[in-house]
């Protein structure tokens, strides 16, 4: 009797446990730091507890395929960031590549040789400095970036052979594989989108959609920066969006459930006439979502901005305009929510579904995200089943009302972080499933068993 009331109370148990687990799934909630931006931003400020993984940016690529190159400051600020990730359970990545650190991603894996050597040289860096993953941010495969990064027709092939080799290293097996990517599924021989990149979801835990710097100083004219929908603009300004770009990678064989959406805290100013920014005889309303602006006028944004030099191919470029989400209230433009403070014009598009704000005084026209703008993405990465949000960068949200907005909009009931020596902490609205499990160890078994053994003595 003893036995078979304590083996029905525990068969019990773990059918909740089992349906625990099911309803809450997972959500990954995943943002980059820019080691860079440390002195502004320590790791002390990072709210741990809201994300599943952080990722270190940048390790870059260099001329010879078994060395990456860190910064000065990152060989002493890494360790840091991997020991209070640790701290904290949540996953420790790193990030190689980046837009000005892609030069020779198609040389390293261009051969098989090179491959093998740099699968020794990632998996090296991983070993060395106790990370749990290895983001791959190239930009991008048999297409330029920057300007001078070494391409080959191949490119994405040999990516694809080079993770395959990576997945079978002793040390890469047990990696968290990411990758952060175009708009568009990563060009095949012919410099045209991939139609089947399902080989990559054997490989990679998740990508990142790099949705944001849609529009930037480099475009033709002004837009949105991270347009969440673009499929209702004008022809010519179909140019990328989470749903288009969502729709462009399942397409080509990438599961919902792997693809993260990037989200942007930061916005792009331009310097826009006042007659092709506002309505006529209107002061507080934007009409044109895509306005000419002055080339030749160049803006600083907030104080990360820098005023231009010469980039790793040996070109000048200036200011890039860019303002951090705490940059925009820094400058009076937006109130802490997003929202635009008196005096300044304003519209929220009904298409990208995102915000603009224009400052006459000094023709400033910034395309952003508020909380409204992460809310709606929120809800987009939860109606299409995605993986979940990577967010460029930290360091840019101001006290998490972003980041808040968009988990808020998720209503994920579950994160669970992929470091393999640890679960999450739960934030403050969620209780991973594991929470659920530890508990039903340490205090729901014991109430069972001294059920059972009071029953049984009576």
């Amino acid at each position: 009797m003893f036995s078979a009331l304590l083996l029905s109370n525990i068969l019990l148990l773990q059918a909740a446990i089992s349906k625990a687990d099911n309803a809450t799934g997972s959500m990954r909630s995943v943002s980059w730091y820019a080691g860079w931006h440390s002195a502004d931003f320590p790791l002390s400020q990072v709210s741990w507890s809201k994300y599943t993984q952080l990722t270190y940016a940048f390790a870059t690529t260099t001329p010879d395929v078994r060395t990456l190159s860190l910064q000065d400051s990152d060989s002493e600020l890494l360790p840091q960031f991997v020991q209070t990730a640790h701290q904290n359970n949540v996953t420790a990545s790193i990030s190689i590549g980046g837009w000005g650190g892609s030069q020779y991603f198609s040389t390293n894996v261009g051969s098989a040789a090179n491959r093998t050597a740099f699968v020794k040289t990632v998996a090296g860096l991983a070993t060395q400095y106790d990370l749990d993953g290895l983001d791959f941010d190239w930009e991008y495969p048999n297409r330029q970036g920057i300007g001078c990064n070494t391409i080959n027709n191949n490119d994405t092939s040999n990516f694809l052979s080079f993770l395959q080799e990576l997945r079978q290293d002793s040390t890469g097996s047990k990696l968290v594989l990411s990758a952060a990517t175009s708009l568009l599924p990563w060009n095949n021989t012919s410099g045209t989108p991939s139609k089947d990149v399902s080989e990559f979801s054997k490989v990679l835990d998740f990508i990142a959609i790099m949705n944001y710097d849609v529009y930037n100083i480099l475009s033709p004219h002004a837009g949105p920066n991270s347009p969440l929908n673009d499929t209702c603009a004008p022809t010519n300004d179909q140019t990328g969006s989470a749903v288009s770009s969502v729709k462009a990678w399942t397409d080509a064989g990438m599961p919902a459930d792997q693809i993260l959406l990037g989200v942007a805290a930061y916005g792009h100013s331009f310097v826009v006439p006042e007659s092709t920014a506002l309505e006529s005889n209107s002061s507080i309303n934007v009409t044109n979502v895509y306005p000419s602006f002055n080339k030749s006028a160049e803006h600083l944004g907030d104080k990360w901005d820098s005023p231009g030099g010469v980039d790793v191919c040996g070109n000048f470029s200036g200011p890039s305009g860019v303002y951090s989400y705490w940059g925009l209230v820094e400058a009076g433009y937006v109130n802490k929510d997003g929202t635009p403070t008196s005096g300044f014009a304003y519209l929220f598009d009904n298409c990208s579904q995102t915000p603009f704000v224009y400052d006459k005084s000094n023709q400033t026209w910034v395309s952003y995200d508020n909380v409204q703008s992460f809310a709606l993405k929120g809800e987009f990465i939860k109606n299409n089943g995605l993986g979940g949000f990577a967010m460029w960068e930290a360091a840019g949200d101001l006290n998490d009302t972003l980041l808040d907005s968009i988990q808020s909009a998720i209503s994920t009931s579950s994160v669970t972080s992929n470091n393999p020596n640890s679960n999450p902490s739960p934030s403050s609205s969620s209780v991973p499933s594991s929470a659920f499990r530890n508990a039903a160890t340490t205090i729901i078994l014991p109430l069972i068993l001294m059920t059972v053994l009071s029953s049984v003595l009576v």
